[in-house]
């Protein structure tokens, strides 16, 4: 366990369109658990699929001391699948029923080895990450994302490793999922590189890193004390500007002064050699001196004005770009107290199992309401988006949509074609708008110049949830009902605050699932409910 780290060495990776991503990246990370922080399309999680051996950098290497475990920010499963599957197990298994059963071929031998109870630890295991009615024979496909979240964690840490690299590992997970799962990472005694927007998991870090294209800086300590280290920092960058903005202002200020006193002289010689009647060429001579010497006085202040403007500029890029969302919607706007939507008794069935127990459950929502979805993980909360979107066929109960567009962003973000560019899909939900206003709007959603012309395939987690929100909040009709469905998955901090902004100019309904408390508190929530054991209640306060 003392050699579990992390070693990169002049790691360089461009993708195949040669489009860089790192250049000559080198770091260390060694036992402990360090928090990965950076804006999202940065290469977070392309640097996780590094060194989990997933993506072959360009140039450098990449060492892992021990065995690594990686959860990665989607998971690659199928509904074809079995828990025991999933974690790794299902051979061990029965080979183990065989031999219960009396067949001691010695291959069943050779498949158990020491694992005589996988059973008990995997148990074990799934218990302490909040799955304990999950059984082993269970499809992955009957989980919610949380509960599949969860069990991705079990298997990698049923392999004992030295190394853990998760990848947003708090999405979709409920309130008492996360609680686990911060207590899984507090007794973690490995080398742990973790990528989260999640600041209860990030205070729970021992170190900081920021990753940039060249370089990862390291900051002793959790992620409230990162922050307020940045602060800093960026009080001395906007200081070190302000001075440099003032010496520049200095700098020219003397070179005009310094060009008006030599045109003076120059004046005033030609004068006073005129009046003194020298020969001409005399004459020439001391004009041709009083210049140059004016203009070597010139070019010392003109090269003090260049360095000025260096200093500026380095003080310039020291300051962290931090860029908002500015928009105005008043095409979403809803009328106060408009039934927006009216459902009663809603019913969904998966087979024999009803996802709502006895008479179903009752929704009505009315004007610009905001609504907040809460409850644990599968008890329903992305089946009740879908069926109030029409995705899902209703079972049992009714619902009545008033007229006007609903707008449903799933936790795939699946809306956009992922082949077509920015620019591309936006004009395909407001092809009546003027194309400069079209730009004008994404460059507002900060796809500006290049940005806007890139296929939505490569885009990073939050550019991908900006380019989908561009495309939902301003198409023609605009939405009248926005559904939200774990929004800040896979958003860094920066990019949170964006969709906040977003949504601080919706003027219509919405109803949105999230385990964000930070991002429920700052986007104006004005009603609470709760889904648990199949009711829908009204709460009146947070409740995740």
């Amino acid at each position: 366990m003392s050699d579990a780290s992390v070693i990169c060495s002049n790691l360089s990776f461009s993708w195949p369109d040669d489009t860089p991503v790192f250049d000559g990246l080198s770091f260390t990370v060694g036992i402990g658990r360090t928090g990965l922080v950076a804006p999202n399309g940065s290469g977070k999680s392309t640097l996780l699929k590094l060194i989990a051996g997933e993506l072959r950098p360009t140039a450098g290497s990449v060492t892992v001391g021990g065995t690594l475990g990686y959860l990665p920010q989607s998971l690659p499963l199928t509904g074809d699948l079995s828990v025991a599957e999933v974690l790794g197990v299902d051979a061990v298994i029965r080979a183990l029923d065989a031999v219960e059963s009396g067949d001691v071929g010695e291959e069943h031998f050779a498949v158990i080895g020491d694992d005589w109870d996988i059973e008990e630890r995997t148990r074990a295991q799934l218990d302490r990450l909040g799955l304990e009615d999950v059984s082993l024979d269970r499809g992955i496909g009957t989980l919610s994302g949380g509960q599949v979240v969860s069990l991705g964690l079990a298997a990698q840490l049923l392999k004992g490793p030295d190394v853990l690299l998760l990848d947003e590992p708090t999405n979709n997970l409920d309130s008492d999922a996360r609680r686990r799962l911060h207590e899984t990472i507090e007794a973690w005694n490995g080398t742990l590189l973790l990528v989260s927007h999640d600041r209860a998991l990030l205070d729970r870090m021992d170190r900081i890193a920021e990753l940039g294209p060249s370089e990862l800086r390291l900051y002793g300590g959790n992620f409230t004390a990162y922050e307020e280290a940045v602060r800093a920092e960026r009080e001395v960058a906007e200081k070190n500007v302000r001075n440099a903005e003032q010496e520049l202002k200095r700098e020219k200020r003397e070179l005009q002064q310094a060009r008006e006193r030599a045109e003076r002289r120059a004046s005033k010689a030609a004068r006073n050699l005129k009046s003194a009647g020298l020969p001409r060429i005399f004459a020439g001579n001391m004009k041709r001196g009083a210049q140059e010497s004016a203009g070597r006085a010139g070019q010392t202040h003109a090269a003090r004005v260049g360095d000025a403007k260096a200093r500026l500029d380095e003080a310039g890029r020291a300051v962290r770009d931090e860029q908002r969302i500015t928009l105005d919607l008043p095409d979403t706007d809803v009328p106060a107290g408009r039934t927006v939507l009216l459902g009663e008794r809603l019913q969904v069935r998966y087979g024999d199992r009803e996802q709502f127990p006895g008479r179903g459950v009752d929704l009505t929502i009315r004007g610009p309401e905001r609504i907040a979805l809460t409850g644990p993980n599968g008890a329903g909360k992305s089946t009740l988006l879908r069926l109030i979107n029409g995705d899902l066929p209703l079972d049992g109960g009714e619902i009545r949509r008033a007229d006007g567009r609903i707008a449903y962003l799933s936790q795939r973000l699946d809306l956009l074609d992922l082949d077509r560019t920015v620019a591309e899909n936006f004009a395909a939900f407001a092809p009546h708008r003027a194309e400069a206003e079209r730009m004008n709007l994404l460059a507002r959603f900060l796809f500006r110049g290049d940005r806007a012309h890139l296929p939505v395939g490569v885009l990073s987690g939050g550019e991908r949830l900006r380019a989908t929100l561009a495309c939902v909040l301003c198409a023609e009709p605009a939405p009248q009902l926005l559904l939200l469905d774990e929004p800040t998955n896979n958003l860094d901090l920066v990019s949170a605050d964006q969709l906040e902004s977003a949504l601080g100019s919706y003027r219509g309904a919405f109803v949105v699932v999230s385990h964000d408390e930070r991002f429920l508190e700052r986007i104006g929530v004005d009603r609470w409910l709760r889904l648990a054991d199949g009711e829908l209640v009204e709460t009146g306060a947070p409740q995740t």
